[in-house]
């Protein structure tokens, strides 16, 4: 049986101090040190053998052996080199494990293209069938790394991370609640979400100064199929609550200006009913959805958008 080492506050300082170097904030350091809590963020992951994994935050790699001791192989990246330094100790005489030193994002909305490439190369060898996020986001990140995924060709089938509690709650949030918005709609567009655990900062070291939370995102393959166009389905959840305080008529002729005339936004809101004094936060996900494809026809219908 293979024994993992406990990460506590007391050898993180030590190991820091030996080296040293301090915990960045600009990376979003804040390692777990409640192992209690990281069992419960692997056993949520649902990680078996015929597993690929991303791991995005390798940090020291305490979580990257728990994960490569269930799957088929691991794919973890890290952007500070003392961090890899450190992790590659920590992962020597692990086989199925590749550790990335770089960005996991090119920019906010694209991965850097050697990640997807290592997931599929790997994948391939492996003979694996589908792959998982599990994952110590580091918060100033985790919004695009949760998002883009979704909006990439290669797809996890789940997505287990720790993030900030404040966006645990907009990924659950239901319609008419103030963290309701173009996060949540996107998500549960395609995906079952579950807030697993709510954190506070004594878990981590060093402490950061809001809750956290594990979240587990389930890929809902049939939910996510019925969207024929996800990049235009993208941009409408974001125009229409991007100023979500506004009447919704007001947001839809800006968020089509150039594209549709007013009169012709008015028309595809007359045809299936929504009320010109409504708001998007007040639409559930599937009205939302089928709202993004009424425009999306009126928009195929002038020519202005290929028909997916």
């Amino acid at each position: 049986m293979v024994e993992f080492r406990n990460q506590t506050v007391t050898y993180l300082k030590r190991k820091f101090r030996d080296i040293g170097i301090r915990p960045v904030s600009k990376h979003g350091q804040n390692f777990l040190i409640d192992m209690n809590i990281l069992d419960l963020l692997v056993r949520s992951a649902e990680i078996g053998p015929e597993d690929v994994v991303l791991e995005i935050g390798t940090g020291t790699g305490t979580l990257s052996t728990r994960l490569a001791s269930l799957a088929a192989h691991v794919v973890t990246v890290e952007i500070d080199p003392h961090m890899v330094a450190l992790a590659q100790e920590e992962l020597d005489g692990f086989e199925n494990v590749t550790l990335l030193q770089t960005d996991a994002l090119r920019n906010k909305n694209h991965f850097q293209p050697i990640l997807m490439e290592t997931i599929r190369d790997v994948m391939e060898r492996t003979g694996a069938k589908r792959y998982r996020l599990a994952a110590n986001l580091p918060y100033n990140v985790a919004t695009p790394i949760l998002s883009n995924l979704l909006r990439a060709e290669l797809t996890p089938a789940s997505m287990t991370v720790t993030i900030q509690k404040e966006m645990a709650d907009r990924l659950v949030a239901v319609p008419s609640t103030k963290d309701y918005g173009a996060i949540s709609v996107w998500m549960q567009s395609q995906c079952d979400v579950e807030l697993v655990r709510v954190m506070p900062p004594s878990v981590f070291w060093p402490k950061p100064k809001v809750d956290s939370a594990i979240v587990h995102l389930q890929l809902d393959p049939e939910r996510r199929a019925r969207i024929p166009d996800r990049e235009f389905f993208h941009e409408f959840t974001r125009s229409v609550f991007f100023h979500r305080r506004k009447y919704l008529r007001s947001v839809l002729h800006s968020a089509f200006k150039n594209r549709l005339e007013k009169s012709e936004v008015d028309q595809v809101m007359r045809t299936h009913g929504i009320r010109e004094d409504a708001r998007a936060e007040t639409f559930a996900v599937e009205e939302i959805f089928q709202m993004g494809e009424r425009f999306r026809e009126a928009l195929a219908q002038k020519g202005d958008i290929a028909t997916p």
